[in-house]
């Protein structure tokens, strides 16, 4: 298995499957938006950067269909993407992920899902959502970048999977052993992707080493 510094081993069961991204570019890119000193201007183009790699690898198993071109020199045979697929992200930090998805698959619809975290209690509630119609054939990409207690992550794909997913990916930029826990207690069909699974959580609930919090370094707030 692939880590990153600082981290520990740790044994995923055979419920949840976790993909570890270990391209160069994703783990180069993760190692400057850990970097205290990064501004949220580079921030955002490191964010687009790891993104777009984690998105090639959750959906390099797209149902595609045969379909040919008009070339300048004839005919060109190919395949297209036929997946229906939908992007979720959690807002707010779910939104630096998602122009990378949709760079890459422009042709998926977007849904939203708004959860504020409680600093004290660190549960999830949701205040916002809004999904296009999804169904047992449709591959939902979940964007949350930070899989930390996996409160925010379960609380959005019950929403999802009450709406008839039953594919359901999670794209995220850290994740904790705790959130992958999680998950696979209530969802232990979803895949997660990710570059990194970190030691584990503070006592303030936040990943180690992470790279703090994911929306305030990318808005500057």
């Amino acid at each position: 298995m692939r880590i990153g510094q600082d981290s520990i081993p740790y044994v995923y069961s055979l419920h949840v499957s976790v993909h570890l991204v270990a391209h160069p570019v994703a783990q180069d890119a993760l190692l400057a938006l850990r970097d205290a000193t990064t501004r949220p201007s580079h921030f955002r183009r490191l964010a687009h950067r790891l993104s777009l790699v984690v998105t090639l690898d959750a959906t390099r198993d797209l149902t595609t269909e045969a379909s040919t071109v008009n070339g300048p020199l004839g005919p060109a045979p190919g395949d297209r993407v036929a997946a229906d697929v939908v992007v979720v992200p959690v807002v707010r930090a779910g939104l630096g992920m998602l122009d990378s998805v949709l760079e890459l698959l422009p042709q998926a619809r977007v849904g939203y899902i708004g959860l504020q975290r409680d600093e004290h209690t660190a549960i999830a509630s949701q205040y916002y959502s809004k999904l296009p119609p999804i169904n047992a054939g449709t591959t939902v990409l979940l964007t949350d970048p930070m899989l930390a207690t996996g409160g925010s992550a379960v609380a959005a794909a019950n929403i999802i999977a009450a709406a008839g997913a039953r594919d359901i990916r999670l794209l995220c930029v850290v994740a904790a052993p705790e959130g992958i826990a999680a998950l696979e207690a209530a969802h232990p069909a979803i895949r997660i992707f990710t570059p990194v699974v970190d030691r584990g959580l503070n006592a303030q609930k936040f990943i180690l080493p992470g790279l703090g919090d994911f929306g305030d370094r990318l808005y500057g707030t």
